[in-house]
């Protein structure tokens, strides 16, 4: 895979690009939130530590090709809205997993919606993925109304995966392949 710690994508009202240590305390604001983190594998966090490690892990893995993670800046106020990526990435399968998150504030407005899809033209045409994959909590609607909506379709459905804080739930399964991305001409 190739470095990703240069990748840069604009859209409407968005500008994507790498997390810095400058994003930490925003990474730490949205991923405290219990709103945010109810259907995430991790619980809330609780110290900027955390979010010091992830931008740490990101800076140390980018460059290798191993995932992509970007930051969602809004550009009329340059605020740090969340962020997307593309991770468990099989070159020899051309599949990648996609994850996100983003500050509640935010929700409802659109921005995931376009973040996504500029992620996942990136991910198919410049990556050549084939398959991008989505492990979601079934519990939640709206994230799987957002995938539906790029035309993800559900797969699978596996009972009692993830044990978040002493919490069982399942996981939804969602696929969406490279020909079914360029016939909708996303």
């Amino acid at each position: 895979m190739p470095a990703f710690d240069q990748v840069t994508i604009d859209t409407a009202r968005l500008h994507l690009r790498p997390l810095c240590m400058d994003d930490t305390a925003d990474i730490l604001r949205i991923r405290s939130n219990a709103d945010v983190m109810l259907y995430m594998s991790t619980a809330p966090w609780i110290d900027i530590g955390q979010a010091i490690a992830m931008v740490e892990r990101d800076q140390a893995a980018m460059p290798k090709g191993e995932f992509l993670r970007l930051g969602l800046i809004r550009k009329t106020d340059q605020a740090f809205l969340g962020s997307c990526t593309l991770f468990h990435l099989d070159a020899g399968c051309c599949r990648a997993e996609i994850g996100y998150d983003m500050d509640a504030a935010a929700w409802g407005q659109g921005y995931m919606h376009e973040a996504l899809v500029a992620l996942l033209n990136y991910g198919f045409n410049e990556m050549n993925l084939n398959r991008v994959e989505a492990d979601i909590d079934p519990r939640n609607l709206n994230s799987a109304k957002s995938l539906e909506r790029l035309g993800f379709i559900r797969e699978g459905f596996l009972r009692e995966r993830w044990i978040i804080d002493g919490v069982v739930s399942d996981t939804a399964l969602y696929g969406l392949l490279r020909s079914d991305w360029l016939a909708r001409g996303s």
